[in-house]
């Protein structure tokens, strides 16, 4: 009957599993379920703590590995647009950092384990000596369940700043980004990141367990047990839910200037790096829906001037027009040439095109390209340098055409580099193979955190430059940050991934740099979110609450070819956050903490017993 019994405890415990893996992929797009953040690990934890006997480790290591790249390969799916390897090996290697978590949580964290009895111990003796040890060397329940509890928080979290950091990292979707749609608790990011977030997830499920199975044993002996931990931990719940409250009011009220910009985005359809327009076509499509939404904006202000003299009451004009016009990642297909002393050139179809789109007036260009070392040949013009660099960059163009780039830092794998490829050369055939594309050579990075800088609302305000993913790499955003206005520009193109869920997710990880900078943001995408977000991660307008300032079809869908005027209010003096200024050392200490408590509360156990 007990061998029963321990086969029917392993069913529950691979249930256990198998429900946290759906719970914690419901939790982001396309699914949005945020109410499962506060349960979705509760079964795993169980599972987890149950565990008994030799083995525990690698047992629970194997439990956590399970669920974790289950979860990832629901959602990471949109992989398999790009390459099926890809979305079948990946979430085999995140799930790797949930089975570490696992062996932790099996093992030096379990609050349910007891040390096993010393080899001259008797199982007996060993009990009636653990049932003599006094109670006050473990602490109350109530204490010893909220130290495990942020211990396992801390663990959880250090293991998705690891995963994020570790071979350049991949750091999407760590269970904080569960709240990118509930702005309330999404403030406390500015403290120590999204993955702060993550942390009080996992401490309010660790108490919510424990708990819930001493109220359990409660029933079975008729005492009553303590509740304080789960008060406690509701406590902190609502603390951060106040937090959230006080820390909105206070960015709606800062003082600020109004940046408006123009969003193109052309949607262009694309095979996995191949577009499927040449690049005629793409060039002329930006002259075309750049000058033509500024047309209909100098309709607009026109309209707008007749009314206002026919109308003699006195106000505000309500004139638009952009300060900024914003073109995505890779946007012209000709390459700029940079030199050392910032001298610069650009293919001849680039030139025409930005020619062409300042006959519409007066604004600031910022868009993406590839960019080039330079040198100056024998007649001063500028060429191509012999053995130069390629980077992919953030351009910069003032109304004078004086030009700033950012050259991106954080280079995709497979993407954008491939790493060891002097030693293991078959792996450019596995791109060419996977991306339908020549591998021309890896761009470089560019090394540079110093912001550019472009006139907009009668300032000058300062730009927090990011390509592509970067947005999603907090500890590389933070490094940009200065005293004075400043406004995060994404530039990015998931045209890669086709209409998958893939944009979704990315919006929802990239706004949390807002918040966690308090800098807003502005997003343009070729295939993707394009975005206005402000310093608390909304994309409200900051004039009507009603309207949603992201760029999506009549069906709300994001991949459409449209332009949008958005509007920011950038703070003057905007807030230094916490996260800001100490960045993922707060995890990384927290982490270290927790591990350093759970070996020492380990070995006090074993002394005891």
């Amino acid at each position: 009957m007990l061998r029963a019994m321990r086969k029917h405890q392993g069913w529950i415990r691979w249930a256990g599993v198998l429900l946290s893996a759906v719970l914690v992929a419901g939790l982001f797009p396309p699914f949005n379920a945020v109410g499962l953040a506060w349960l979705a690990l509760v079964p795993l934890l169980a599972a987890l703590w149950s565990l008994t006997g030799s083995h525990r480790a690698w047992r629970g290591f194997g439990l956590a590995w399970l669920a974790g790249s289950l979860s990832s390969g629901i959602q990471f799916s949109w992989l398999a647009e790009v390459s099926t390897a890809g979305a079948i090996l990946l979430p085999l290697y995140l799930g790797c950092f949930w089975g570490l978590f696992g062996a932790y949580a099996a093992t030096l964290g379990n609050p349910w384990s007891r040390p096993a009895p010393p080899a001259t111990d008797s199982r007996t003796a060993h009990r009636e000596r653990l049932a003599a040890a006094p109670a006050a060397k473990a602490g109350s329940p109530a204490w010893s369940s909220l130290r495990t509890a942020a211990s396992h928080g801390a663990i959880w979290a250090g293991l998705e700043w690891l995963r994020g950091w570790l071979f350049t990292g991949f750091g999407w979707n760590p269970l904080g980004v569960a709240f990118h749609q509930t702005p309330v608790m999404a403030q406390a990011a500015d403290l120590l990141g999204v993955l702060g977030l993550s942390l009080l997830l996992v401490f309010f499920q660790a108490v919510l367990v424990q708990t819930a199975h001493r109220l359990w044993q409660g029933t079975r002996d008729g005492r009553r047990k303590s509740r304080l931990d789960f008060i406690a931990s509701a406590m902190v719940v609502a603390l951060t839910l106040g937090y959230g409250m006080v820390t909105s009011s206070m960015e709606h009220r800062r003082e600020s200037v109004r940046l408006k910009a123009l969003l193109v985005q052309l949607n262009i359809p694309q095979d996995a790096a191949q577009m499927q327009w040449d690049d005629l076509e793409i060039h002329r499509a930006y002259e075309d829906d750049t000058l033509n939404a500024l047309e209909a904006l100098t309709t607009a202000n026109e309209q707008t001037l007749r009314q206002a003299m026919e109308n003699t009451t006195e106000g505000q004009l309500g004139l638009s027009w952009p300060d900024w016009v914003i073109w995505p990642e890779s946007a012209l297909r000709g390459r700029i040439f940079r030199a050392a002393d910032g001298s610069w050139g650009a293919w001849q179809e680039n030139l025409n095109t930005l020619a062409a789109v300042r006959t519409g007036g007066t604004f600031s260009l910022i868009y993406g390209a590839n960019e080039l070392e330079a040198v100056a040949d024998n007649h001063g013009q500028l060429v191509p340098k012999p053995g130069g660099r390629i980077f992919n960059s953030l351009v910069a163009m003032n109304p004078d055409d004086d030009l700033q780039s950012y050259r991106k830092n954080h280079l995709v794998i497979f993407g954008e580099t491939i790493p060891f490829l002097d030693t293991l050369p078959f792996l450019k055939t596995i791109y060419e193979q996977q991306s339908g594309a020549e591998y021309l050579g890896s761009f470089s990075s560019g090394g540079s955190f110093e912001p550019l800088r472009l006139p907009a609302a009668g300032t000058s305000i300062g730009i927090i430059p990011s390509v592509c993913f970067e947005d999603t790499v907090p500890r590389l955003t933070r490094l940009f940050v200065r005293p004075g206005p400043q406004v995060i520009v994404n530039v990015t193109n998931d045209g890669w991934f086709k209409q998958s869920v893939a944009a979704a997710q990315h919006f929802a990880n990239a706004r949390f740099r807002a918040i966690e900078l308090r800098r807003p943001m502005l997003r343009c995408a070729n295939t993707g979110v394009s975005a206005a977000v402000d310093t608390t991660g909304s994309t409200a307008h900051p004039d009507d609450p009603r309207l949603t300032q992201v760029v999506t079809d009549a069906n709300g869908s994001p991949f459409t070819r449209k332009s949008m005027l958005v509007e920011l209010k950038v703070p003057l003096h905007p807030a230094t956050s916490f996260y800001s200024f100490i960045g993922d050392a707060g995890i990384i200490g927290l982490t270290a903490l927790a591990l350093i408590h759970s070996i020492l509360t380990r070995q006090r156990r074993i002394r005891v017993g």
